[in-house]
C-alpha cells in the first residue's frame, strides 16, 4: 500500500515546464509546413560576416532558453578558448516566457505562465545560490497547494518537507496528501501501476518499450478503476504533459512522475518564482556571462551552410556557416561557426527541417520532422478588489474536456510593489488548449472569469475585471506522444559533426525533467565541445531509496531467470510490458 498513490500526487508537476525551450524561440518560424523551394532556408555565404576571434573556437547557440543560456554559461567560463555567440528571435533573453507581454489597456507587463522549482532541481538551485546569490530574492518559500474541479476543492498537498516523522517515498505521499473525495477503493486499484514503476529504470530499452503505449492505455491494461484514472491520473497528465493520457507517452509519464513525485518524500515540494522570470533570474544570468558571451538577439535564423570533409569513417558533414537576419532591421549577416548547439523545441526542430534542404539532407534530422507541440492558453485577470484564495497554486480539471487547467495567486506569489496598490491578480493557464485559441479575447476574459467563480464562489463573483492579458502559444509546449522517444534528439547529433542538442526534449541518461534537464543538458553539450566527460560538473540524482533499489532489483532478477538480459542491453523475454500488452 505503501505507494498507492504514488502517482496521484502528481497531477501538474510540469506547469512550469521549460517553456522558453519548448517554444523554440529562436528564431525559426514554427509553422510546420512545406514551403516552395524559393523560400527553403539555404545559406547565402556572400552576406556580411559578423567579426569573430579567429584565434578562438567559435560556437553559435541557437535559442536563449534553458538550455541555450546553460551551455553558454558554462562555455563563458573558459573564454580564452571559446567564442560564443547566443542567437535567439525575442528581443531579450528568455524567450517568449519573460515579460514581453502586455495587458489588453496596456498598463501591466505579463508573461506566459508561473514557473515553478521543484525539489530535485539540484543544478538550478546551486546556480541560483552559489553563483548569482539571488535565490531567496527570486523564489518564494515553500507552501501547500490545492486541486480544484468544478465540484470544489479535490486534493491538498502539504509541504512534505514538514512532515513528520520522513517516510520511505510512496508511503509518505499515501499518508500524507490529503484527498477529499477520491474513495479508497479507487485509489487502491492504482497499485499495479507499481509494477510497470518498477520495471521502468528510465533506461533507453525501458522508453523504447512504454513510449510504444499510451498512459491511459497502460493504466487500462493494468486495471486502475474508471474513476480514479479520470479524477486523478487524466488531471495529471492534462497538467503534467499538457495533453490527454490518450495521447501521451506512458514511458514519459512514468519518468516524470519518479522524478517530481517519487525520488523521496520531499520531491514535489516547489517553489515558485517570485516575480517575472527574465527580471528575476535571466537578468542577472545574463549580467555573469555578458563580458564572455555575445547576445544576438531580434535575430532569426535563415539558414545553414554546410561543408563536407574525408574522413577515416568516410565522408563527414559539418555546419560552418549559419545565416541570420536581425528582424528590427532586416539586416542579414553570417556567423562562422565551428560548433553549434540547437537549444530549441519541438516546433522549431521541426520547422528547421522543413525549411532547410541542407539539414533535411540527413535521416537524423529528417526524424525530427515527426515532433511537435501542443497549445497553451495563459491568461491573467486584474480584479477591482483582493480576494481569498485557500491556496496560491493550484491545478484544476474538469472545466473544460480535454484541457488541463491551473491557477496562482499573482499578488500572493510575486514581491512586486507595483502590484500592491491592485485588487487581486490571478492567473490561470489551459494546456491542450487548440479549442480555446479561437475564442475572441472578450470571450476568453469572460470564460476565465466564470472559471474563477466557479472555483472561489460569491467572493470572487462579485469583482470585476479592470485589466486583462491574453497569450496564445500555438503549439506551443513539447508534446510527448507515444512514439515520440525515437523522433528526439540526443545530446551530440551523429550525423554532423559538432552539432550539440539542449533542451528539456533532449534524451539525456540524468534523469531529470522540464527546466532541470534543460539546464542539465546545457552542461552536458559545453562538456562535449570542451572534450570532458559529459556528466563533469553535473550534480546526479539521488541514489534510489533502498525499497525502490531492491524492488527495481526484484524485477531485474525476475527477468534474468526468464532470461532477459539486465540494465542497458536488448531485451529477449517477456516483460511485464509484453504481459499486458
Amino acid at each position: 500500500m505503501s505507494v498507492v498513490r504514488f502517482l496521484l500526487v502528481f497531477p501538474w508537476t510540469c506547469i512550469a515546464l521549460t517553456l522558453c525551450d519548448a517554444f523554440g524561440s529562436s528564431g525559426i518560424q514554427s509553422r510546420a509546413t512545406s514551403v516552395p523551394k524559393s523560400l527553403a532556408l539555404s545559406t547565402n555565404t556572400e552576406l556580411p560576416t559578423i567579426n569573430r576571434n579567429d584565434d578562438k573556437e567559435k560556437v553559435v547557440i541557437i535559442g536563449g532558453g534553458w538550455g541555450g543560456l546553460s551551455a553558454a554559461y558554462e562555455l563563458s567560463k573558459n573564454s580564452d578558448r571559446y567564442d560564443v555567440v547566443l542567437v535567439d528571435m525575442s528581443s531579450r533573453v528568455g524567450g517568449v516566457v519573460r515579460d514581453g507581454f502586455r495587458s489588453m489597456r496596456g498598463d501591466h507587463k505579463a508573461e506566459a505562465g508561473q514557473h515553478g522549482f521543484w525539489d530535485q532541481y539540484a543544478n538550478i538551485f546551486r546556480l541560483l545560490d552559489e553563483d548569482l546569490d539571488i535565490i531567496d530574492d527570486a523564489l518564494t518559500g515553500y507552501a501547500e497547494q490545492g486541486q480544484y474541479s468544478p465540484n470544489g476543492l479535490e486534493a491538498v498537498w502539504p509541504v512534505y518537507r514538514n512532515q513528520i516523522p520522513q517516510l520511505p517515498t510512496g508511503l509518505a505521499q499515501a499518508a500524507y496528501t490529503r484527498f477529499e473525495k477520491l474513495p479508497w477503493i479507487d485509489r487502491v486499484s492504482a497499485f499495479p501501476l507499481v509494477l510497470a514503476f518498477s520495471e521502468f529504470d528510465d533506461s533507453p530499452e525501458a522508453w523504447e518499450r512504454y513510449d510504444q503505449v499510451s498512459f491511459r492505455d497502460l493504466c487500462l491494461r493494468l486495471g486502475v478503476s474508471r474513476r480514479c484514472y479520470q479524477e486523478a491520473f487524466e488531471p495529471m497528465i492534462l497538467t503534467g504533459l499538457f495533453a490527454p493520457g490518450a495521447e501521451c507517452s506512458a514511458a514519459a509519464a512514468l519518468g516524470m512522475a519518479y522524478f517530481f513525485v517519487m525520488a523521496n518524500q520531499n520531491a514535489f515540494d516547489v517553489r515558485w518564482c517570485k516575480g517575472n522570470i527574465g527580471e528575476k533570474i535571466f537578468d542577472p544570468w545574463v549580467r555573469k556571462m555578458e563580458s564572455s558571451v555575445t547576445f544576438r538577439m531580434s535575430t532569426k535564423v535563415t539558414g545553414f551552410n554546410v561543408s563536407t570533409r574525408s574522413g577515416n569513417d568516410g565522408l563527414r558533414a559539418k555546419i560552418t556557416s549559419i545565416s541570420c537576419v536581425d528582424t528590427n532591421t532586416q539586416e542579414e549577416v553570417l556567423l562562422k561557426t565551428d560548433q553549434v548547439v540547437f537549444a530549441v523545441g519541438a516546433a522549431a526542430l521541426n520547422a528547421m527541417v522543413q525549411r532547410s534542404p541542407e539539414l533535411s539532407t540527413f535521416p537524423e534530422f529528417r526524424r525530427f520532422a515527426n515532433l511537435r507541440g501542443t497549445s497553451v492558453l495563459a491568461t491573467r485577470l486584474y480584479l477591482d478588489k483582493r480576494i481569498t484564495t485557500p491556496y496560491t497554486a493550484n491545478a484544476c480539471w474538469g472545466f473544460d474536456e480535454g484541457v488541463g487547467m491551473t491557477m496562482f495567486n499573482i499578488g500572493e506569489l510575486h514581491s512586486d510593489e507595483s502590484l500592491e496598490n491592485l485588487g487581486s491578480v490571478i492567473e490561470v493557464d489551459y494546456y491542450h488548449a487548440d479549442s480555446l485559441l479561437v475564442m475572441s479575447d472578450k470571450d476568453i476574459v469572460k470564460k476565465v472569469k466564470a472559471d474563477l467563480s466557479t472555483i472561489l464562489g460569491v467572493e470572487c463573483a462579485s469583482t470585476k475585471v479592470i485589466d486583462a492579458a491574453i497569450i496564445r502559444l500555438p503549439r506551443g509546449v513539447n508534446w510527448y506522444f507515444p512514439g515520440s522517444y525515437k523522433s528526439m534528439p540526443d545530446v551530440q547529433a551523429s550525423s554532423l559533426d559538432s552539432v550539440y542538442f539542449a533542451g528539456d526534449l533532449v534524451r539525456s541518461r540524468h534523469g531529470s525533467w522540464s527546466q532541470e534537464k534543460a539546464f542539465v543538458t546545457g552542461i552536458e553539450a559545453s562538456n562535449l565541445i570542451q572534450g570532458k566527460p559529459i556528466h563533469e560538473g553535473v550534480i546526479p540524482l539521488p541514489k534510489d531509496e533502498l525499497h525502490v533499489a531492491f524492488g527495481r532489483s526484484i524485477v531485474a532478477t525476475f527477468q534474468s531467470l526468464l532470461g532477459r538480459p539486465g540494465r542497458g542491453t536488448s531485451a529477449t523475454t517477456p516483460s511485464l510490458f509484453d504481459f499486458i500488452f
